[in-house]
């Protein structure tokens, strides 16, 4: 049958009169009924070269239409589905191209164009008599998304339903600019959201695309590509497109782009099937098999020829298919179907010759001596092999759709009447497609039928995987579901060489316990691990804290631990060895208290000023006992002890020996001028003097326990090296190194000025005082205390300090007393106990002698300096 573009056949007695522009369309199907269907279907493929139809398409375009054709029967003879109404149809062949379908469209809108014809005459002067075309109330198709979209531009117009069985493309979905289309398979947004479902259920996060240059592949992968954005957890490595006509080389740069990218070894597929082959191809000429783990989307599915003679690339592959059925009434229907039984399908002879390899004898057309002859004989699916085309379920399916929206419209419009009523003549374009979107049945598949706000269908996939369980039997197995979600069934996988273990998709691999996130800029999956260092742990993925300051981190840096807290212990060997100095100064000095006492009254003791000897032994016998106190456990009582008797024993010392050399230099200096004594020189005089020296100390230290009350700190700075392993909390008293030099400092300023006033006493004779063992004595303390003060401040940095700083702080004053205690007093004890014939009365000295002694000594230092000879004093006084 022929119809001209313009519509209609113009009769004026018998003579035909066409458009200006007489265009032939190629063959459609009509067959007449009460309501017509369109049909829209790839019979041909694309031609070559600008023609506009190619090669016969068996199964994508002979089994769909058929399909339709088989449905439509099953409607007519249904009593319960529009009984006493016929379907008719016009089905059209849309050769996989869409301007032409477009063309091919005009037929199903030319009934609803209001036409002038009144400059139309016939030559006897009456008007034409116009045959109405068929008016179409919806349309089955198209195929493609790219002819879909094309054909609803024009359909949505003329407000003519449209219900596809294959196309998938997701901008389909929006319903303002494709208002009146619908689709019984769901849109490959739901495709999309399936396989980023098995791209999160593996593992994933890291991932390329590959879409075939065109309308289904790149509206695919922007789907998927959206879909990933809004989930988050999934980040796209690369989105490389394959081009409609690729060139020589084409893929493999394609795959060496991909490589760019090697941790993203999951590539997300949207390409028809010979885009896939030679993807497939490219990586193995690359030495690739088994590098890439493809996602295919349903253009792969679970196909054969893709992967032909490729299966050890292909091995692992998941894929997904929208869960479909075979109808096994179709089977029937169309295995039966022959030359002769089949005269309403304008291209089955096509067909026949196609399936047979045969070749129909028609009148005025020489055989092809290459091709046998076809008998009519032959028996699809006996002399030719047959499989039903995929989509079949879906074409039966979107004409079942629009069979029962028109039922469901008959019975509200037409209650009680039979047949087509005035309320349904003309069928209105947007009731109808208010009652396609609300039907809701079981299918041919048995699984229900019905459509969103938008026209689409549920989603419902299969998903497939291809494995090689050994070489010679490789296959597709399906290995889960989606229906909204995911069902995987992971311990069913196996990936390249049989391997069970899932293999990696990601940019980064998880940081190590203890490790922050450093995330890339604009990459949200692809971070550098930083290890948290120092005292900081991992609060969580992306941020190290500082632990507090009385803690450190755990050894995997997760969490925090408390500081161990030390103190020095007694077992130590800085503590042992201050200890024993400090014992063995205590029983010497008690020695020389008890000697003393025993021999109170004897010549030396009395010569050496008892009152200020016993004032001096207990400065020297404090300054023992305070190594004790230092290494004792810290506590209120034992820093207030530390605090009083740190700085006393020495402030007692130094102010006897202090108030021993003043005497001695105001003696002589006051009998080098004149015969009258000093003030102060009395054994009374000089405790006072030594007890005001000493009050200050004291007054001091009631002052520091007034302004800051003594209590113990736990000081977790001072032990706080690099390595956390090796921090410590010392339990010590509120004393820092600086309250301590504060504490020994009026010590010190007594020391230096009792160390002044021992150089000046150097020229006194040795037998009227002690000016020189006290001089040597206080030499010798300011070496020691010289010594200190590097060997204090210089263990500032050392793990050990606080150790360390108490040894020498201990040793030192155990030395200084020492000194004190061997220059002064040894000696004495030393004659009292093993030569006490020495320990006799000598002849009383009286102030007088001591003046001669004077004069005679600064007449020697005068002469001396002259470069006269020495005269010795006269030691018989």
């Amino acid at each position: 049958e022929q119809t001209n573009t313009k519509g209609n056949l113009q009769s004026c007695n018998g003579d035909f009169i066409f458009g200006s522009h007489q265009h032939f369309h190629p063959h459609s199907i009509k067959i007449p009924g009460d309501i017509t269907l369109g049909g829209l279907f790839p019979i041909h493929a694309r031609g070559p070269h600008g023609l506009p139809c190619g090669e016969l398409k068996k199964e994508k375009g002979i089994h769909r239409m058929e399909a339709m054709l088989y449905a439509l029967d099953q409607i007519n003879s249904d009593p319960e589905l529009l009984p006493n109404i016929t379907l008719g149809v016009r089905i059209l062949d849309t050769c996989s191209r869409d301007t032409y379908a477009l063309e091919q469209s005009l037929t199903f809108v030319q009934a609803l164009i209001q036409k002038d014809t009144s400059d139309i005459r016939c030559s006897n002067g009456e008007p034409p008599l116009i045959r109405k075309p068929e008016r179409v109330v919806g349309v089955i198709g198209a195929s493609a998304s790219s002819v879909s979209i094309m054909v609803a531009n024009i359909l949505r117009l003329f407000e003519i339903p449209q219900v596809s069985y294959a196309s998938t493309a997701p901008e389909l979905s929006d319903n303002n600019r494709y208002d009146f289309f619908s689709r019984v398979v769901p849109p490959d947004s739901y495709q999309a959201q399936a396989m980023l479902d098995i791209v999160k259920a593996l593992g994933w996060n890291y991932v390329s695309t590959l879409a075939s240059e065109g309308n289904y592949g790149e509206s695919g992968v922007d789907a998927f590509m959206q879909i990933s954005r809004e989930a988050g957890g999934v980040c796209i490595a690369q989105s490389v497109k394959i081009p409609r006509e690729p060139t020589a080389g084409e893929f493999d740069k394609i795959i060496r782009r991909l490589m760019e990218t090697s941790n993203a070894r999951g590539v997300i597929i949207f390409a028809n099937e010979d885009d896939i082959k030679r993807v497939l191809e490219a990586a193995k000429r690359t030495n690739l098999t088994g590098h890439f783990l493809f996602v295919g989307s349903d253009s792969w599915g679970a196909k054969s020829s893709p992967i032909a003679e490729l299966e050890d690339v292909a091995e692992g592959a998941v894929t997904i298919l929208p869960k479909r059925a075979s109808i096994d009434g179709f089977d029937q229907y169309f295995v039966t179907r022959s030359l002769e039984n089949n005269r309403r399908n304008i291209w089955f002879a096509e067909f026949w010759e196609d399936d047979f390899r045969c070749k129909l004898t028609r009148p005025g057309i020489k055989l092809d001596p290459d091709k046998k002859k076809c008998t009519g004989e032959e028996r699809i699916g006996r002399d030719s092999s047959y499989e039903q085309e995929g989509k079949v379920q879906f074409v039966i399916d979107a004409v079942y759709a629009v069979a029962h929206a028109l039922h469901n419209m008959h019975q509200d419009l037409c209650p009680g009447s039979t047949g087509v009523c005035s309320n349904m003549d003309p069928v209105e374009g947007r009731s109808l497609l208010n009652y396609i979107r609300a039907v809701n049945f079981n299918g041919s598949a048995g699984t229900s039928v019905l459509f969103n706000e938008n026209g689409d269908a549920p989603g419902r996939y299969d998903i497939f995987q291809f494995q090689m369980t050994n070489h010679s039997h490789p296959g597709y197995r399906v290995i889960g579901q989606w229906t909204n979600n995911l069902r995987l069934n992971l311990e069913e996988m196996q990936w390249s060489g049989g391997d069970k273990s899932i293999p990696d998709s990601i940019c980064s691999f998880p940081c190590n316990p203890g490790e922050r996130k450093k995330m890339v800029k604009g990459v949200p999956c692809c971070w550098h691990c930083e290890l948290c260092d120092g005292y900081q742990y991992q609060l969580d993925e992306f941020t190290c804290e500082t632990c507090p300051t009385d803690m450190r981190p755990t050894p995997n840096r997760t969490t925090c631990r408390p500081t161990p807290i030390i103190k020095l212990e007694w077992n130590s060997p800085w503590a042992l060895v201050p200890a024993s100095l400090a014992m063995l100064g205590i029983l010497a000095t008690s020695a020389v208290v008890i000697t003393f006492i025993r021999f109170n009254d004897t010549p030396i003791v009395r010569a050496s000023g008892r009152e200020l000897s016993y004032v001096l032994l207990t400065g020297i016998f404090l300054i023992y006992l305070i190594t004790f106190l230092m290494i004792a456990e810290p506590g209120v009582v034992v820093c207030a002890f530390r605090r009083l008797l740190l700085g006393l024993g020495m402030a007692i010392t130094y102010s006897a020996m202090l108030t021993k050399t003043n005497r001695i230099y105001r003696i002589f200096e006051q009998g080098k001028r004149s015969v009258t004594p000093p003030k102060f020189i009395s054994p009374t005089s000089q405790l006072l003097i030594t007890f005001i020296l000493i009050s200050v100390q004291v007054l001091g230290v009631f002052v520091w326990f007034g302004v800051v009350p003594p209590h113990t700190i736990i000081d977790y700075e001072e032990l706080r090296p690099p390595n956390p392993d090796l921090a410590r909390g010392i339990l010590k008293c509120d004393m820092s190194d600086l309250s301590i030099i504060c504490c020994l400092s009026y010590s010190i300023v007594l020391m230096v000025t009792c160390t002044v006033y021992a150089v000046k006493s150097r020229g006194v004779p040795e037998t009227f005082n002690e000016a020189k063992p006290i001089g040597f004595t206080m030499y010798t303390t300011c070496i020691v205390w010289l010594a200190f003060v590097p060997i204090f401040f210089g263990t500032a940095q050392s793990t050990e300090k606080m150790f360390i700083q108490t040894a020498t702080l201990t040793v030192s004053m155990s030395l200084s007393a020492s000194v004190s205690l061997g220059m002064l007093y040894m000696p004495k004890v030393y004659v009292i106990i093993f030569h006490p014939e020495q320990n006799v009365q000598k002849r009383k000295r009286s102030f007088k002698g001591v003046v001669q002694a004077a004069r005679m000594s600064q007449k020697s230092l005068n002469e001396k300096q002259n470069g006269e000879t020495k005269i010795e004093p006269d030691r018989t006084q």
